[in-house]
Order: C-alpha cells, then sequence, then structure tokens
C-alpha cells in the first residue's frame, strides 16, 4: 500500500469510496434513511471534485485501487475518514491516521478533533481520543448523529 497526496483524477473514485463506505454501515449503526441523507445517491461528482481539490487527502492506493482516506484541516479537524467496504479490516484507516497524525506534529498542531460516527467511535478511542459531546444534526428531516471527540498531541 502506498500513502499519497490526492490527485485530481482520483475525485470519482473517491466520491463512490465515501458512498460505498457509508451504505454498507451496519443498520445498528445507521438507518438507510440516514446513509441516504448522509451519502446521496447518485454521489454528486462536481461537489466531491471541488471539494478534494480544496481539502487535498491523504490517499491510500493498493493495487491500483484506492483503498481509502483521509483530511486535516488547518486547525487539526479530521473532516473525512474512510476505507473502502472491500479493503476494511486490513489496516488501510491505521495507517493513514498514522500519517494524517505525523502531519499534524509537523506542522506544530497541538490538537486533532473529528466528528465521528457510531462506528468510527472506536477507532478513534483506540488512538486516544476522547469523546466532548454528543451531537444531532437535522438534514432533511432526518436526525444524523455522531461524536465530537479531540486528542491533544
Amino acid at each position: 500500500m502506498d500513502i499519497k497526496r490526492y490527485q485530481d483524477s482520483w475525485a470519482r473514485e473517491i466520491a463512490d469510496l465515501f458512498h460505498s463506505a457509508v451504505h454498507a454501515i451496519a443498520e445498528e449503526h445507521s438507518t438507510r434513511e440516514q446513509k441516504a441523507v448522509w451519502a446521496p445517491t447518485p454521489p454528486d461528482y462536481a461537489f466531491w471534485s471541488q471539494r478534494l481539490a480544496e481539502k487535498r487527502p491523504w490517499v491510500a492506493v493498493l493495487n491500483g485501487r484506492i483503498a481509502g482516506f483521509i483530511e486535516l484541516d488547518d486547525d487539526g479537524h479530521i473532516d473525512c475518514a474512510y476505507t473502502h467496504p472491500e479493503f476494511q479490516g486490513q489496516g488501510i484507516a491505521s495507517a493513514l491516521y498514522r500519517k494524517l497524525e505525523a502531519q499534524a506534529k509537523t506542522r506544530g498542531l497541538t490538537r486533532l478533533y473529528v466528528e465521528a460516527s457510531k462506528p468510527a467511535r472506536r477507532f478513534f478511542a483506540a488512538r486516544g481520543f476522547l469523546m466532548v459531546k454528543r451531537n444531532e444534526i437535522a438534514r432533511q428531516g432526518v436526525t444524523l448523529i455522531n461524536y465530537t471527540m479531540e486528542k491533544p498531541l
């Protein structure tokens, strides 16, 4: 696996990865309605192309395919961290997170924070993130739940 900086030619594949990852979340964590507003079908490729060009995420490439991606904002915010369902459980997210944390330290950041989904909460807790609060976000009449978590560096 290689971890590389985002390339514009990957926008569609990353948008599809995000969509697949959200829709693969178990119903016990997110209902179909929640997933539909979180990751609409079909993905908005123009939105994703613009977003990714601005965010410039770290991207995991495995056997020529995009396996995952992670974004780090200038203030230490981890906006997206997703692994393709076919590659989950293979250390992709862990490798991406290690790269992100090293980059954050190089930039002199003093903390990282994230709004983690229910299944992502364990991942971040295992890396030293503490829960700050539970969030409820209303979107198109559907309530999405995530958790603000942070970690001092």
